[in-house]
């Protein structure tokens, strides 16, 4: 930063249409399309917690998948076109490029015991799998392997509240 003010990126926090920023040429992250979701599913959830982080052109420095689900509905309306931005003014180009590393690496990963009893902290609570896998971004596999429930107790789970099961049809080609 150009003055080493550790206050003035959020002394800048403003919302502008998201038209005005544009991607960088650099970001080495990729973020599939089921984690996409997830994050709009973030947003709707909680609210838009955190600024995108932009040169003084709006060049993206971090929050580039932010901005992408941004453009898409229900954000777009919901947000009215608009995305919170910070302005970081490096006085090296470099320092851009470091940012978004960091920003990206920094975030850390999530490590399987804690998630294991996250989950069947959840269950016990009562939440439902349909639930946890919205909100979490899991899929009914992934949340049975954290769970530590026998797969008999799991599918109970899943199936409670099920009446009955749907006739089979075969269908024949003439």
């Amino acid at each position: 930063m150009a003055n080493n003010d550790l206050f003035s990126p959020l002394a800048s926090l403003q919302w502008v249409d998201r038209t005005k920023l544009k991607a960088n040429d650099y970001n080495p992250n990729k973020v599939s399309e089921d984690n996409l979701k997830l994050l709009v599913q973030s947003i709707l959830t909680n609210g838009w917690t955190l600024p995108i982080v932009v040169r003084p052109d709006y060049t993206i420095i971090d929050g580039f998948h932010r901005w992408t689900v941004s453009g898409r509905e229900p954000l777009y309306t919901k947000l009215g076109g608009k995305v919170p931005v910070v302005i970081v003014d490096h006085d090296d180009e470099a320092d851009d490029v470091y940012g978004t590393i960091t920003h990206n690496r920094a975030r850390g990963t999530h490590l399987l015991e804690p998630m294991k009893a996250i989950v069947k902290k959840l269950m016990d609570e009562g939440k439902t799998v349909p639930e946890i896998g919205k909100q979490l971004g899991m899929k009914p596999e992934e949340i049975f392997r954290l769970s530590d429930f026998s797969r008999e107790e799991f599918l109970a789970m899943m199936t409670k509240g099920v009446q009955g099961y749907s006739k089979a049809v075969v269908y024949r080609s003439t």
